[in-house]
């Protein structure tokens, strides 16, 4: 616990769409000025069930679910084409709270890639030429000497996306949201998804 208020978290303060509840406290920790309010600590695993977890930053987010961009050859993007499940957590420590997603994983479409890409900085476009993530190479110069033969290659702004990167979207079935109390008996709601619900989700409340 924070030196914060002990702010509760009560069914009556939640809205019957987990993507809506998801944006009001997204907005909440922008407004904070939290540094890296999308980052997420994504978890996935392969076909056997190996898992691994990294942070990535969640460039979107709507009724169809979370949205990141990545290399498509990483260890991650392999995982997702053996097991297209996925879940990840974030932490607002200055606002005590937290979210939990898990839900099937699906690629964004060339357009939605193209769109996001052009947005990055040109820097990181070349980068996203240079680096073949998640594989071995030698040393640091041999990634740095890759980067500078692309960004002579090209010299403008007009840099192409790279086929082996793009995006996913995680469409949630359930999404936690969770708010730290006095005592360690913190609130937790989970939305999760169901179609026999008026709303299309059913929502419950967890014991700490």
């Amino acid at each position: 616990m924070s030196g914060k208020p002990d702010l509760a978290l009560e069914a009556d303060d939640l809205v019957t769409d987990p993507m809506i509840q998801f944006r009001r406290w997204f907005e909440d920790a922008e407004a904070e000025g939290i540094h890296l309010a999308n980052a997420v600590a994504l978890a996935t695993a392969d076909a056997s069930g190996d898992p691994a977890a990294r942070h990535v930053l969640i460039r979107g987010f709507d009724d169809r679910g979370f949205v990141f961009y990545t290399n498509l050859e990483s260890r991650k993007a392999r995982h997702l084409a053996e097991n297209p499940r996925a879940a990840f957590a974030l932490l607002w420590k200055e606002l005590d709270r937290q979210v939990s997603v898990t839900g099937d994983v699906e690629r964004t479409t060339e357009d939605e890639s193209d769109a996001y890409f052009e947005t990055r900085p040109r820097e990181a476009r070349i980068g996203a030429w240079a680096s073949r993530q998640s594989t071995v190479i030698e040393s640091r110069d041999e990634l740095m000497t890759r980067f500078m033969q692309l960004d002579s290659e090209y010299p403008g702004e007009n840099i192409p996306r790279p086929a082996f990167w793009g995006g996913y979207r995680i469409v949630p079935d359930t999404v936690e949201f969770w708010q730290a109390r006095a005592f360690r008996l913190h609130d937790r709601f989970r939305y999760t998804r169901d179609d026999g619900e008026p709303t299309g989700w059913r929502v419950e409340r967890l014991s700490p």
